[in-house]
């Protein structure tokens, strides 16, 4: 966009794009190639990066992209979508000039031992690998569930990582960052991941019924979690100061706060506060759920207020929770 030297268009254009700078040598304004940049300023997304298909052969490139648009199609996540074009990508880079559509089952077997034994890649990588390769076949190529006769490295069963009640205090009092603060409280006190914190909007707060609606959470479920009454006048004393248009916690360019601004906040929150747990943002939904069991939740509540679709997923928490193990008195003790 061109327009003749206006002090006041300048001015605009630094309080609404904070980091905006100019070349001298293309003598124009730019700005860094965000997605929340590109919202505010109403363009297309991003399309993949063209260095992405350098690094695939030709004769693979179109197995990439008819991945991705399928992906879309389906309607998996962002996040789902990353994942799985990133693990079909270290495939596709192995076969070379090798077309992946002409792979048979032992082909793909001698693939996942290659990633086992010779990358060392664990259980979890292995199975996210085994879910993308299935879905080239079964959902491009509409082959036949081909799969079901390479075994799955079992996942290991690892305990949820939480915090005391007295270590949240302490991080939470260590927040000086108003917004940083907000976010972690919502993380702990309705037990939310991440991205529903940041994709939080206005409208989804109903300080008079005192409940937030959760829109489109893991697997595309909506559901609503009461909200903290210590919260709601905080929120209002936020909403005063910093006036968001459409998300609660607005980026630097509006849209959608970042998530990685948030883990970056906890990380420091928790230096501050002397915490050497190796234990990420997370770990505040796991002391929430925690938390509430010890207080006498009952475990369908839990279940609920987390999005859980199996119950089997919620009693993990039992296995952490003190007020359980408490009620289990050790053979020694009746000697």
């Amino acid at each position: 966009m061109l327009f003749k030297f206006n002090k006041k268009l300048q001015a605009d254009l630094r309080e609404r794009f904070p980091s905006v700078k100019w070349s001298k040598t293309k003598k124009a304004w730019y700005l860094p190639d965000l997605p929340a940049v590109r919202r505010e300023l109403n363009l297309s997304p991003k399309p993949p990066s063209g260095k992405v298909q350098v690094q695939i052969h030709p004769v693979n490139q179109g197995a990439y992209a008819n991945l991705h648009d399928q992906l879309l199609l389906k309607g998996y996540s962002d996040n789902t979508i990353r994942i799985y074009l990133a693990e079909f990508r270290h495939l596709l880079r192995l076969l070379g000039p090798f077309p992946v559509a002409e792979l048979n089952s032992q082909r793909l077997k001698d693939y996942f031992l290659y990633c086992i034994k010779v990358e060392g890649m664990g259980e979890r990588k292995i199975n996210g690998k085994i879910n993308a390769v299935k879905f080239y076949f079964e959902q491009v190529l509409h082959r036949p569930k081909m799969f079901f006769d390479i075994p799955r490295p079992k996942k290991p069963l690892t305990l949820p990582k939480m915090l005391s009640k007295a270590e949240v205090k302490k991080v939470l009092a260590l927040t000086s960052n108003t917004k940083h603060r907000i976010a972690l409280q919502l993380c702990y006190g309705m037990g939310l991941r991440v991205s529903e914190v940041v994709n939080l909007k206005i409208d989804d707060i109903d300080g008079k019924r005192m409940v937030v609606r959760i829109v489109g959470a893991k697997g595309k479920k909506d559901r609503y979690v009461p909200l903290p009454k210590s919260l709601l006048p905080q929120l209002r004393a936020y909403y005063s100061a910093y006036r968001p248009k459409e998300y609660l916690l607005e980026g630097q360019y509006g849209g959608a706060y970042s998530k990685s601004s948030v883990q970056q906040a906890f990380k420091k929150a928790m230096q501050k506060a002397g915490i050497k747990k190796k234990i990420g943002v997370h770990g505040l939904r796991h002391s929430y759920a925690t938390h509430l069991l010890e207080a006498g939740a009952d475990m369908r509540f839990i279940q609920e207020l987390l999005g859980h679709n199996s119950i089997k997923t919620t009693q993990i928490y039992t296995k952490v929770s003190p007020r359980s193990l408490s009620n289990i008195q050790s053979p020694l003790d009746s000697l």
